[in-house]
């Protein structure tokens, strides 16, 4: 799309635009790398240092609640500050905690003495048993890291919205998002790969590699943090770059009417406002569904169907990068054939997403049931990449930032939930099927509330 009468301007400005987008997804996989590395190592914990599934999920659903806050209080920020120092600052602060993590045992004995010690069983089998001190140094990494996390998309959002146009947001902006599924994907196999190492043959096989989880991803970060430094533009601005045609008027017209960008102007475009608050429900439907893979992944494919780690690693990446295909295909078909009114498609996604969860209970294990397992990643990443681009256009540029904050406060409130009730109900159920039962249920209610969005605008730039 030609946006500047001056050519010279016009090609600069693509160039920006595209280096952004390719500088901000390699950034933000790597904030993915150094978050879901943790579902990876969850395995390990459990069987080296006795960390239960109920206690996991306690660690996830506290994660969760902290990132979404996060998130929420930095997309507010992320809207006022320089995007690109936030974005650095983010990455070293998560390099620095994982880097904490993968010594997590010998942080513990500082505090407590013994990081894990065996007793007897209710069978009279030894068991391990973690520390109180170890149990505290895994939640206070995990809430801390989940709070640096949250520095990650506030400052990419707020790049995109300045330097993409609204036409063609929902396209480039789902080309952004595989960034989710690419880092998910990766970490899937590469720390799935870690945790299958060891003595080969040996008794004691893999045990202890749970910490390479979070070392590997760490020195990855450092190299990442190096190259956002170099790489990562600004706003158009600080490129000394026009605004974007098309929009600067009209964001300014949608908040002088409440006082030209003040706290009432956001709550009108954001807070009180009927379309951001049902993307909200809408998104703590997506993540509650994702999280059964994300953060139960490969527990839940070792246990219930049988695969290796390395398998389950496999099987977790196909699912992201079908997510890819899921979200370039939901993109190009919201612009080319919903005239950008994302929740019309939607709508369908979540039905074939619960349909596809379905078929993969039902199915025996093998990869059978994995191919629908990832038919239904192309699903959901779909309607998870639409969400963003409709608060986006939405909300206006302005307030890019807050309203996928805020949005992204019932997202992670729904993995917090679902990471607490999916760990519970697997450990008292004594298996994964009534989880897998209620993600079905809980796709088809995302379904639901994205059909009363129906008649919602393609943005609000135009009258």
């Amino acid at each position: 799309m030609k946006l500047f009468d001056d050519p010279a301007t016009d090609r600069k400005f693509g160039r920006m635009q595209w280096r952004m987008l390719f500088a901000t997804m390699i950034g933000y996989t790597l904030f993915y790398f150094m978050r879901k590395n943790f579902s990876f190592a969850m395995p390990g914990l459990e069987q080296d240092c006795g960390i239960s599934k109920s206690m996991l999920g306690n660690f996830l659903f506290c994660g969760g609640i902290v990132y979404g806050l996060s998130k929420f209080v930095n997309g507010i920020v992320g809207d006022k500050v320089n995007p690109k120092k936030m974005l650095c600052f983010g990455l070293l602060a998560c390099t620095l905690v994982n880097l904490a993590f993968g010594f997590a045992p010998q942080i513990a004995t500082l505090f407590g003495g013994e990081a894990v010690t065996k007793a007897v069983g209710e069978g009279g089998e030894g068991v391990l048993v973690p520390s109180a001190a170890l149990a505290w140094t895994l939640g206070v990494l995990l809430v801390a890291n989940q709070f640096f996390q949250g520095s990650g998309f506030p400052p990419c959002a707020k790049l995109i919205a300045f330097s993409v146009p609204p036409k063609e947001l929902a396209q480039k902006m789902s080309v952004w998002n595989t960034s989710h599924s690419i880092g998910c994907g990766l970490v899937a196999k590469i720390c799935g790969v870690i945790m299958g190492l060891g003595v080969i043959g040996a008794a004691n096989q893999g045990v202890g590699m749970w910490r390479w989880c979070f070392w590997a991803m760490a020195i990855l970060g450092a190299a990442g943090l190096l190259l956002m430094l170099v790489w990562l533009p600004g706003t158009p601005k600080d490129e000394g770059l026009p605004d974007l045609p098309g929009t600067e008027t009209a964001a300014a017209k949608a908040s002088s009417k409440d006082g030209g960008g003040s706290g009432a102007s956001m709550a009108k475009m954001v807070f009180l406002n009927p379309v951001i608050l049902m993307l909200g429900c809408t998104n703590f439907t997506i993540n509650a569904v994702r999280s059964i893979i994300a953060d139960w992944g490969p527990t839940m494919l070792q246990q219930e169907k049988g695969f290796s780690p390395s398998d389950s690693g496999t099987v977790i990446m196909l699912f992201e990068f079908a997510g890819i295909a899921g979200m370039l295909f939901s993109g190009w078909a919201t612009d080319r054939l919903f005239g950008g009114r994302a929740p019309r498609l939607c709508v369908f996604l979540m039905v074939a997403t619960a349909a596809l969860f379905a078929a993969f209970l039902c199915l025996p294990a093998g990869w059978a049931g994995a191919s629908a397992l990832c038919a239904a990643g192309f699903c959901l990443y779909g309607p998870q990449a639409l969400t963003g681009v409709t608060a986006t256009n939405t909300a206006t540029k302005r307030y890019a930032g807050t309203s996928i904050g805020f949005i992204s406060l019932f997202s992670y409130v729904g993995v917090s939930v679902a990471g607490k009730v999916f760990g519970s109900l697997a450990q008292s159920s004594g298996g994964w099927r009534l989880p897998l039962l209620v993600s079905v249920g809980v796709s088809v209610a995302g379904a639901v509330l994205f059909l009363l969005l129906w008649q919602t605008k393609a943005n609000s730039y135009e009258d």
